[in-house]
């Protein structure tokens, strides 16, 4: 192997057996240290020899030999005081220590560590400290001549792994199915979707630490969460259960009890005692769905558990343990909540280390095919029965799927549903465009109510019953609108650059916070009003 580039230090331990001899007799075995020095192709400029005091005798008679057979190789022996070198701790709190206080050099030296003496547990400590990079080094094997008469064998070894080309294979291989399993075995084609998912297999695999899912209803963070456990599982990171729960379904009694446990008579109606969910999640994953429904006592102690990995029963005095990982869940602005009072700000600093947001299906319309052949083989699965779109049926529906007038507001449910009402409608398992079109119809008309609620729900909060009445309907849904966008802009000419952005293109000079300020107006509201609110 050609080290030519720079000057060659070797780091190892004397062999304390290996490296023992003496009398000429000695030359005539293989003694690894010495025999470092006899390789042609791999001169060694300086070697750093570990020894312990008891080893004083062989030190000194290895160090002559290797000055005899190698002049030009700098030989240092540096003792290294263990108590046991059979003891994990103390071997690798001293090769800790060397490695510290070593001037390492790269730009100008490379360095190979000699694994092939010391005790086994000196050759695991020196693998971690390599791969850790404390000693920025290659790793050196070596071993006795096939028979006699041939050369000694050395091998280097460099722990980069992605230098290796079999081994980066493998590793490609591993994180497609990795990805896989995260994506539910449906061949995304939305590239900041797939980003996502190859960022969030990293996380999962390589951190134990809170993650927050955020994302619309029906984006798919129960479905997501539950595969970031199989993951784990498969590889044999988290061997209890995955524990789910909705806390908007849960308050009160009612909400510590599910999560924390009680004891028996806690609180009327507790004739038994209840382990649980934290604690049914030891060992595995708890995943909490809208975590911000959770009331300020709940809050309080999840965020206890979390940290110490221990809370109390409701009415005990008596802590449990539960060693868990938290996926969190919502579709709220959780930042929002904080500065409103509902939501602590050190448990949302504790759960959004990793936090990831998932797009709404409507803005992934390249991977609306895919999960249309998903949800068609899992009805198939789910019903025992198969399902298929005629030719003319598919092409419609996905038209209509991707195009803008397909809002699905409840995403994969959305979804979801309509295969399945599609499906039980079809004819001999054939989907037809009769059936497509009355699936589109129903569809358009939930959307529609769905909207008209929404825009009544906005305004309700501005106007009491009598001003909203005097609103003409048409003018309800743009005024609903313009508040929608006003909540979330940062002031007043930014929401107004929102609103008029296509006719303001078309005028020379304009003032969208002034168009804005007068449209308000007419209602009687102001920016005011509309930041309060």
């Amino acid at each position: 192997m050609d080290m030519k580039s720079k000057p060659l230090t070797v780091i190892g331990f004397l062999g304390s057996t290996l490296d023992a001899g003496q009398k000429a007799v000695r030359w005539s075995r293989w003694r690894p240290s010495v025999a470092l020095c006899q390789h042609d192709d791999l001169p060694i400029a300086r070697f750093d020899l570990w020894f312990q005091p008891k080893f004083d005798a062989i030190r000194n008679q290895v160090s002559e030999d290797l000055k005899q057979i190698s002049p030009h190789t700098d030989v240092r022996c540096h003792e290294l005081k263990m108590t046991d070198p059979w003891d994990f701790e103390s071997v690798y709190g001293e090769l800790h220590d060397f490695a510290r206080k070593y001037p390492f050099n790269i730009d100008a030296e490379d360095y190979l560590v000699h694994i092939t003496t010391g005790s086994h547990v000196a050759q695991i400590c020196l693998f971690l400290l390599t791969e850790s990079r404390h000693f920025p080094a290659r790793l050196l094997q070596t071993s006795p001549p096939l028979k006699e008469g041939t050369a000694a064998r050395y091998s280097i070894i460099d722990l980069d792994l992605s230098k290796y080309d079999k081994l980066a294979s493998r590793f490609n291989v591993e994180a497609r199915e990795s990805a896989s399993v995260l994506k539910g075995g449906i061949e995304t084609k939305n590239k900041k979707f797939n980003r996502l998912i190859d960022e969030i297999e990293h996380v999962a695999i390589g951190s134990r630490a809170p993650i927050l899912l955020m994302g619309p209803t029906g984006a798919g963070k129960s479905q997501l969460a539950k595969r970031i456990y199989e993951l784990k599982k498969h590889r044999r990171q988290v061997e209890g259960k995955f524990v789910e729960v909705n806390c908007a379904t849960i308050r009160g009694d009612g909400a510590m009890s599910a999560l924390f446990g009680h004891r028996k008579g806690a609180f009327t109606g507790a004739a038994s005692e209840r382990a649980g969910l934290l604690r049914a999640a030891d060992g595995g994953m708890l995943f909490l769905d809208e975590v911000g429904e959770l009331g300020a006592d709940e809050q309080a102690m999840l965020l206890r558990a979390i940290e110490d990995k221990r809370f109390a029963p409701l009415g005990s005095d008596t802590e449990i343990a539960s060693d868990f990982q938290l996926i969190a869940g919502t579709n709220a602005d959780l930042q929002q909540a904080v500065r409103t009072g509902k939501f602590r700000e050190d448990l949302l600093a504790r759960i959004n280390l990793w936090t990831f947001k998932l797009p709404p299906l409507k803005d992934r319309t390249e991977d609306i095919e895919p999960n249309v052949n998903y949800e068609v083989d899992q009805f198939t699965r789910t019903q025992g029965s198969k399902i298929t779109f005629n030719k003319e049926a598919r092409v419609a529906f996905l038209k209509f799927a991707t195009s803008p007038d397909a809002h699905w507001s409840g995403n994969f449910r959305d979804l979801n549903a309509a295969i399945t009402r599609m499906g039980t409608l079809a004819r001999g398992g054939r989907i037809g465009v009769e059936v497509v079109v009355e699936e589109v119809a129903r569809l358009r008309s939930a959307w529609k109510s769905e909207s008209m609620d929404q825009t009544l729900t906005i305004l309700e909060s501005l106007f009491d019953d009598n001003s909203l009445n005097e609103i003409d309907p048409f003018d309800r849904a743009q005024l609903a609108e313009v508040v929608r966008v006003c909540r979330s802009s940062r002031s007043l000419s930014d929401a107004g650059r929102k609103l008029f952005s296509a006719s303001r293109a078309k005028k020379e000079s304009t003032n969208d916070a002034d168009r804005l300020r007068k449209y308000l107006a007419r209602f009687g509201m102001n920016w005011a009003n509309l930041s309060e609110s």
